[in-house]
């Protein structure tokens, strides 16, 4: 398998302008990368000021490019309605002419983001959650009439027009298993938490196991100053280059990704 190469970008503080992604975003599909996968926060800790939001930002990539894939990398769908993301997903995917994808998981409250806004700050009920929103939001994305009563979401016999194919990937850390087979049931895996290429290995396995669907991805992100060549042909669908989160500087940021995918 050849692993396609995308940006993994924290649109923050320099980059935290729709206009300015958008435009790394055509950048981007000139140099030959492939997808271009953008962080989702409300605040990142003291060292990030301006955070611009997720969905403007894909909005701006998807009228800005033809080529790339493209989505929220990712989406804690505990703080958001299910229905309105799923209207938000099908949206961006006519926009795009079905290149978008949907990030989705827990979310990290590393700084407290939950708790501030008062959202769910427990992962436990935020997984549960999670699964209790995928029903409804899948079920939407299909066409098919949903009747859901959940202990967290309900959808009442509603039905939303289908659009294109939205690609749900599931976001995780290493070596949990619950986000990993949560992940299998859908269509991608975003693994983070990886030490090495030969965890890589190990995941790739476990989710052979699940027996997911053809065509499942299994993603990865790589800072700029790691060595990308280890990890190209070990059963990863995407490698990512990670733009973010700190002290970034747009004149790098278009020299990085000027340059084209590393190899």
């Amino acid at each position: 398998m050849t692993a396609r190469r995308g940006l993994f970008v924290a649109p923050f503080d320099a980059l935290a302008d729709p206009r300015v992604v958008g435009d790394l975003a055509a950048t981007a599909e000139a140099a030959g990368w492939e997808g271009f996968f953008l962080w989702d926060h409300l605040q990142y800790g003291d060292r990030v000021g301006e955070i611009a939001d997720v969905w403007t930002c894909c909005a701006a990539v998807a009228m800005r490019t033809s080529r790339l894939s493209f989505g929220p990398m990712v989406t804690p769908l505990a703080r958001r309605r299910p229905q309105v993301l799923a209207r938000q997903a099908a949206s961006l995917a006519v926009l795009s002419s079905g290149r978008f994808v949907l990030g989705l998981g827990l979310g990290d409250d590393w700084v407290g983001e939950f708790g501030a806004f008062g959202d769910e700050v427990s992962p436990r009920v935020r997984g549960q959650m999670l699964d209790d929103g995928l029903t409804v939001l899948t079920g939407l994305l299909s066409g098919e009439e949903v009747a859901h009563e959940g202990p967290h979401y309900t959808a009442r016999g509603v039905r939303f027009r289908p659009a294109p194919r939205v690609p749900i990937w599931l976001g995780g850390r290493f070596p949990h298993a619950v986000p990993l087979r949560r992940a299998a049931r859908h269509d991608g895996y975003f693994v983070i938490g990886l030490d090495g290429p030969d965890d890589l290995d190990t995941v790739a396995a476990d989710i052979a196991a699940q027996s997911p669907a053809p065509g499942f991805d299994l993603v990865v992100d790589l800072r700029t100053d790691q060595d990308h060549t280890p990890w190209l042909d070990r059963g990863a669908s995407w490698v990512l280059t990670r733009i973010g989160p700190f002290d970034l500087d747009l004149a790098e940021v278009e020299r990085i990704v000027d340059a084209g995918p590393p190899r």
